[in-house]
């Protein structure tokens, strides 16, 4: 049986917690935040949890605009 690989993208998370958007981009929490400041990274505010799109993570670590 082989792994399709749309399935590995259906499982690739939609959005990160700022704990985990800096484990995965080596950036610090207080540089994220100022992206988030800036309009540079999108994120959404769901009670007092802040998640950072990872569309818009992925498109500032490749270098386009969010």
């Amino acid at each position: 049986m082989s792994i399709d690989t749309t399935s590995a993208d259906a499982l690739a998370p939609l959005a990160y917690s700022v704990s985990e958007a800096c484990k995965v981009s080596s950036f610090g929490r207080t540089y994220l935040y100022q992206l988030i400041g800036e309009g540079r990274l999108e994120a959404r505010k769901f009670g007092k949890r802040t998640l950072i799109t990872a569309r818009s993570l992925r498109a500032l670590i490749e270098g386009e605009a969010a």
